[in-house]
């Protein structure tokens, strides 16, 4: 008889420098730069998590025979902040029903609204089970995967998770040589509109395209004043701290891309994008002056632009914004499992999360309906 292979031991990380590198991104892969060791670790060291933030990190790693096998970044979330997955509504039944839903735990990269694995490796049955463990050993509310990949939801739909439904705008390379072969997919009038849009953004301005090393100090500051004008009108706060921004350049490298806008000399905007290998994530745009249709520019069309130019398929340029419609990109839903150990919370919850998904598919075949492609495209 062969040996018996020892069974899989789960270990709970409070940060991810307890987890080795290689190990890690051995698993996350190359694909996605905020799911990479060096991403999460300057969340950590930088302050934007841990201490006082909310987000205490609870990494879940499933190891056998001494050889990590299966992970997950995760958060015990003292509120619902940063996660544009909205469950405000469900935290308060749980308090009027006299319960603690707070705190939770939380699978996901934090104020990162970007579809991607969250159950790393080959054994996500092993590694759900885990987070199910540590969710009903702490007598937690509830578990949370947001914005997983397609593969995920399998796994977690196998094991009873509810999986609940958003929707975002991307856009999608078709084989475009060049932004002017992109715009002969759309109407007449989009098209003209879009030029018009990107002539006047840009006019009396000088544009600046910085990646990775080529992104100085200057940058850095102008891109946290921005970030910080941003952060305080849509969140009350920023999430990020100083210490991230001053970091970034080092620890992700040619990951990091900048679009920035300039006027007699001085950075009056900029738009900051992670380099995936086959996306480009837009992440945090900010300003000192209004100008029409920079942020478009800067956000949107200077994305599809570099994305055509380097070979990506998707440009994925944040949550919600159905005024990315008219620009070209397209809804898409997003997915979310949730594990609520309670069996009437649970009950109630899967009600509201059907009525949701009906309401979703409503909106997505509005928005599909709004998109500026010829006919013959759309």
């Amino acid at each position: 008889m062969a040996p018996h292979e020892p069974d899989p031991i789960a270990r709970l990380h409070p940060a991810i420098a307890a987890v080795d590198a290689a190990d890690w991104d051995g698993l996350a892969g190359a694909s996605d730069p905020f799911l990479s060791h060096a991403f999460l670790s300057l969340l950590e060291s930088s302050g934007s998590v841990g201490e006082g933030s909310g987000w205490s990190p609870l990494h879940v790693a499933v190891e056998q025979d001494g050889r990590l096998i299966a992970a997950a970044p995760a958060y015990l979330k003292a509120h619902s902040q940063g996660e544009y997955v909205f469950d405000h509504g469900w935290a308060d039944a749980w308090h009027r029903a006299g319960g603690d839903y707070y705190p939770k735990l939380q699978v996901t990269v934090p104020f990162t609204p970007c579809p991607g694995p969250r159950l790393l490796g080959e054994d996500r049955s092993a590694l759900i089970a885990a987070l199910e463990a540590v969710t009903v050993q702490n007598q937690l509310s509830s578990a949370h995967a947001t914005f997983c990949a397609d593969e995920d939801i399998a796994a977690f739909e196998a094991r009873g998770w509810l999986i609940r439904h958003g929707l975002q705008f991307h856009w999608h390379n078709r084989g475009y040589a060049s932004f002017d072969d992109f715009l002969t997919a759309l109407s007449s009038r989009k098209r003209k509109t879009m030029r018009r849009e990107r002539a006047q953004a840009i006019e009396g301005l000088e544009i600046e395209t910085l990646r990775g090393a080529q992104i100085g100090d200057e940058a850095v500051e102008a891109m946290w004043t921005f970030y910080q004008d941003t952060g305080s009108r849509k969140w009350g706060h920023p999430y990020l701290t100083h210490d991230f921004f001053t970091a970034m350049v080092e620890a992700l490298g040619d990951h990091l891309l900048m679009f920035l806008a300039r006027r007699n000399g001085k950075l009056i905007a900029g738009a900051l994008n992670l380099i995936g290998k086959e996306t480009l994530y837009g992440r945090y745009w900010g300003c000192v002056e209004e100008v029409p249709f920079l942020h478009f520019e800067l956000s949107y069309y200077r994305a599809i632009d570099w994305a055509i130019a380097h070979g990506l398929k998707t440009v994925q340029a944040g949550a919600q914004g159905d005024h990315k419609l008219a620009r070209g990109y397209e809804p898409v839903i997003t997915r979310s499992a949730h594990f609520l150990p309670h069996p009437q919370f649970r009950e109630a919850v899967a009600q509201f999360v059907e009525g949701e998904k009906a309401a979703m598919e409503q909106e997505l075949a509005w928005a599909r309906a709004q998109l500026p492609f010829r006919q013959s495209e759309g």
